[in-house]
């Protein structure tokens, strides 16, 4: 997840209200523009993945850092 010192705000996801989309990347670094969750979208963001996966604040997309995948630590 988000590390909460870089915005304060972690989503918590909620059973049956937010959606379950999870979507494997090769890089630490991810660009979400909401696009990949149907709708219409919402201003593009950068998230850095810092453990194995990061969760967008706007539309709750989770994206997974694929094993062997991003050891270079965003260099």
């Amino acid at each position: 997840m988000r590390d909460p010192l870089m915005t304060g705000y972690t989503p918590t996801p909620v059973a049956g209200v937010t959606p379950d989309q999870r979507i494997e990347v090769q890089s630490r670094k991810v660009a979400c523009d909401g696009e990949a969750a149907g709708s219409l979208g919402h201003p593009r963001i950068w998230m850095t993945i810092e453990d194995r996966e990061v969760c967008c604040p706007y539309c709750s997309i989770t994206y997974v850092l694929a094993e062997g995948a991003g050891e270079d630590h965003g260099h």
